[in-house]
């Protein structure tokens, strides 16, 4: 089966959804997470790397489920176009809250 290139807009949206797992995951070690979420720690590391920019559904619930993040609120983040840090963490804290 040959894997077709990922289009620039799927490299930055991989960027985007490391980028905000980074930054959920905050403090907590990488190996503590992945553990928790029942995958590899190289998974987790390519995934907040941006080499994996398409990560499974279960792997992202999975990972999103561990950090107290809604998928709707991961799906919200990573599909925007890019913003500063400060919004997009205020943008998950504000779903977060409306989710609860």
């Amino acid at each position: 089966m040959v894997r077709l290139p990922l289009t620039p807009a799927e490299v930055e949206r991989g960027q985007r959804l490391g980028a905000l797992l980074r930054r959920a995951r905050g403090c907590r070690s990488m190996l503590d997470v992945a553990l928790a979420s029942h995958i590899s720690p190289e998974t987790l590391r390519k995934i907040e790397s941006g080499r994996v920019a398409t990560p499974a559904f279960p792997t992202i619930a999975a990972i999103a489920d561990t950090l107290g993040l809604s998928l709707d609120a991961v799906w919200a983040e990573i599909s925007q176009p890019e913003r500063t840090e400060d919004q997009s963490v205020l943008s998950v804290a504000r779903h977060a809250l409306l989710v609860s």
